[in-house]
């Protein structure tokens, strides 16, 4: 999954694309708000963390913009200031979570990951396709009960196509949401993912679970 974090105090940004590139996401970043509103508006994100206080534009003004153009990430608003006021205001301009400065990374991390299964409607952290399990806070995946270990981008990978179970992925959305905006990985590399989970979650005797679309993508499911 792809957050974009819109912080000007830098200790606290760094401090946050670590922690959520740890967690697994892909993560980018911006130190104001004119840089926030213009990779929010020309990139796909899951979930937009965005603080209040910003140099160029504040945050309630790159809320209400992205709005404004239909823009639907999941935004979870930071803020030092703690008046109701102002959570109502942004609450009332599209957010839809938020946090008080200072807070528990650990917290964050959770209220993350609940946007993220809000936007694609999934209401367990733990997804079922078949006898594959992927449990999303643990980040952990069995198959009929025996543990699959993955890589960090294998398992995003796996975690998207779960998001979407039944649905044709293109391979230019798996780009957009398990690649950050750094990312210099060679053009094939959403093939070469795919082929290293078929290795290793397909089992003899089971159904297969990733399914290629030709010119279109893949697909995660039991299609038997």
């Amino acid at each position: 999954m792809r957050v974009l974090v819109v912080e000007d105090f830098d200790l606290l940004r760094d401090s946050l694309v670590k922690g959520l590139s740890e967690a697994g996401f892909a993560v980018d970043a911006a130190g104001d708000g004119e840089e926030g509103l213009w990779m929010a508006t020309s990139n796909d994100y899951d979930v937009i963390v965005l603080d209040l206080m910003l140099p160029q534009l504040d945050g309630l003004t790159v809320l209400q913009r992205l709005r404004e153009k239909n823009r639907g990430t999941s935004v979870l608003i930071l803020t030092a200031k703690d008046g109701t006021d102002d959570r109502v205001k942004g609450l009332d301009l599209g957010a839809d979570d938020y946090l008080v400065k200072p807070f528990a990374f650990a917290e964050l991390l959770a209220r993350v990951r609940a946007l993220v299964r809000r936007r694609y409607d999934v209401k367990s952290p733990v997804l079922k396709i078949a006898d594959l399990e992927i449990d999303q806070s643990a980040r952990t995946v069995h198959r009929a009960g025996q543990r699959i270990d993955l890589s960090a981008r294998e398992y995003a990978l796996l975690e998207f196509l779960a998001l979407r179970a039944g649905q044709v992925v293109s391979r230019t959305d798996i780009w957009e949401h398990v690649y950050d905006f750094n990312s210099n990985a060679e053009s094939n590399v959403v093939d070469v993912f795919i082929a290293h989970l078929r290795r290793k979650i397909e089992r003899e005797g089971s159904p297969r679970l990733i399914h290629t679309r030709r010119g279109q993508g893949y697909i995660l499911g039991d299609l038997s």
